[in-house]
Formats: C-alpha cells, structure tokens, sequence
C-alpha cells in the first residue's frame, strides 16, 4: 500500500509449489497460474488486504486538492517513459524491457517520481485469453485484401502484449431545459414551365417554425475517458465498450501478474473536462429526440450538473505494435470481449491492379450495353 510519499511497498509472491516459477493471472482460467507447468494456484477475489468496496469519488473535491494517491499497486513495479510515444508503462520490477510495448521503440528511459499520481482502486480482470487473441490475429490479417503480402506472412503475433490501460469513468446527474423551433413540413403544388415549354405542376416542400421549449434529466453513469497515450484512441473507441458497471472488481495485484500497466497520462482535470464534453454532446442529442415536428434549429440547452463522482480504473487490452516501411500500426484486442480493431499499411500495386481490374469491367459491361 502506498505510504505518504507515495512510495511502493512490495507484493508478497505467489511461488508455483511444483516448480517454483512465479505465477501470473490467466485469462482463461481467470485465476492466478504457473506459466512454465500450468499448475493453478490457490487464491480467492479479494483475500488481498488491499481489497476493498468500489467507491465513487466526489469530483470537484478531488479536484480541489493538489495531489491524492487513494492506493498504490502494491507490488514492486518499475517505471519506464518511451521517449518515442510518451507512454509511461509500469511492470515487475525483475522484468528488463528492451522496447515500449505501444510502438516498439527502444528508446525507453526511467520515468520521473510517480508520487502524485492518482493510482487505480479497481479493475475489470482479463478474460480473453492469448491463444485466442493469436487466432484473431491470424485471421484478421488473412482478410486485409489490400495489406502487402508480406505483411500476411509474418502475421506479427510475436508482438502480442497484454497490457492494462488506465481509464476515467464519472458520474454526474443533470437536470437540462432547452428551446428551439420546431419544424413541421408541409407541401404546395407550384406551376412550372417544363423544358419543352410546357406548364407543369409540382410538390414542393416548404416549413413552418413554432417555438417550442422542454426539460428532462438523466443520470450519467461510467462516461468512460481513456487516460492513455500509448495506444491509438481511435482504435480504443472501436474495441469500447468495457464492461465497467457491472465486472469492475476490487484492485488485487493477482490480477495484473505478468501483464504491463499503463500510468495515465491524462490527467484527472483533462478527463473531466473530456467527459464534460461527452456528457454535453450527448445531452444535446437527448434534447434533440425531444423536440417536436420533423426537423428543429437554434437548440439551445441550459444544463445543471450536480453528484459529479469518478473512478480511476485498469482495463485489459491485447496490443499488437509493428512498424512498416516509416510508420507504425496497431492492432488492438478488448481484453474482457474480444473485440478487435487495427490498422495496416497498404499494398499499392494490389490497388491499382484492383482499380484497373474495375474499370475493365465497367468497360466491358458498357460495350455489351451500347450493342
């Protein structure tokens, strides 16, 4: 547990009784296991001291205070800052890294004092499990048609990292008014004079603006702000949701055994402000729904935030970094669905053959239609 300079305290081990190799958590069997022989060890969720309920933090108090650390990860951890991608990544301490699990660079130095960091009090456990994921893998970049062959051969499945990302979550309850104009269509039928000089009629639609005004309240619950640099937030958006109401547990260090974690690198202000944002775009469009007639404009909305609360959280991914030609691609796995995205360099040559291949076709078909 941390003390009040933030320090670490260490993790008592977890020693495999068959052939003393140090045991890690397994996805799949979702308890702590001895990668060398597969014994499984005992433990039970939450006969870890640290275990604790989840709490909701009140926002603009912690906000207020200069630095809080609620707990630390309870378990010797070494800090790393690649100095390609800025993640900062921390691991057990007898691990050496040779290159950042999020872009591969070699380039990593010693992280500066993490002392005011605000660590994470629980976590959603990893349950998809390597062997898996590698299948995925395969498969996916079986079917990147226009991924260069070589890329599809390599498959790159041995750069796979478990890693687990922090992220933000708040609660808020809003009670919003709005106003706006409605629009309610309507059609006319206008005489016209017709290319051949002929009188034609015709529907036009036109609309007619009424003010109209509402209120409705909603409660946020878990707005998720990833606090993550290292790994591609468009990539993040498209493996989300995580299912964090429902399967978040109580930190326990068993779970994060041989798995990297990601120090935020948002902080809790820039989170806030990020799921202000998220919270007032949704709001919006809630309002929206409710105004009246078939089309709206000048929406205005007045909204009152109150309860604002936020969890500092872990979630497990799957990451796939590799670099090709200049740049660099990711491919990432939710650790807890399955749920994949990823990006890959393109083959040109297959481009323009396919493109080439297209127009033939079109060619074809519009000489057989013109005969």
């Amino acid at each position: 547990m941390s003390d009040s300079t933030g320090s670490v305290s260490a993790l008592r081990k977890h020693p495999c009784p068959e052939c003393g190799g140090d045991a890690v958590w397994n996805a799949a069997k979702q308890a702590l296991a001895c990668p060398y022989c597969g014994t499984i060890l005992p433990w039970s969720e939450g006969e870890d001291p640290m275990g604790a309920a989840i709490v909701e933090h009140d926002l603009l108090r912690a906000l207020a205070e200069s630095a809080d650390t609620p707990r630390g990860l309870a378990m010797e951890t070494r800090a790393v800052r690649c100095e390609s991608c800025h993640a900062i990544s921390q691991f057990d301490a007898d691990r050496a890294a040779q290159r950042c699990d999020f872009c591969g660079s070699p380039a990593i130095v010693p992280a500066e004092d993490l002392r005011d960091a605000i660590t994470p009090e629980s976590l959603l456990p990893a349950a998809v499990p390597e062997p898996r994921v590698r299948d995925q893998l395969r498969e996916w970049y079986r079917t990147r048609w226009f991924a260069p062959n070589k890329l599809k051969r390599s498959a790159l499945t041995d750069t796979l990292h478990g890693i687990y990302l922090p992220y933000w979550t708040f609660d808020a309850k809003v009670d919003a008014t709005w106003t706006a104009e409605s629009g309610y269509h309507y059609y006319v039928t206008e005489q016209v004079r017709g290319s051949d000089g002929k009188m034609q009629t015709r529907q036009v639609r036109k609309t007619r603006w009424e003010p109209s005004a509402g209120a409705l309240s909603h409660f946020f619950d878990d707005d998720l702000v990833p606090g993550t640099t290292g790994v591609h937030t468009a990539l993040l958006r498209k493996v989300e949701p995580f299912p964090t109401l429902e399967e978040l547990k109580p930190y326990d260090p068993a779970y994060v055994r041989g798995w990297t974690v990601e120090r935020y690198q948002v902080d809790l202000r820039q989170a806030a402000t990020l799921s202000q944002g998220q919270m007032d775009e949704a709001l919006r469009a809630m309002c929206g729904r409710q105004v009246p007639g078939d089309t709206y404009r000048n929406l205005e909305v007045s909204a009152d935030y109150q309860g604002r609360t936020f969890k500092h959280i872990l979630v497990p991914v799957w990451l796939v970094s590799y670099t090709y030609g200049p740049k660099s691609f990711q491919v990432v796995v939710n650790g807890f669905t399955g749920k994949m995205a990823g990006e890959h360099p393109l083959s040109w040559i297959k481009i323009t053959l396919a493109v080439l291949a297209f127009l033939i076709v079109a060619l074809v078909l519009f000489a057989l239609a013109s005969k």
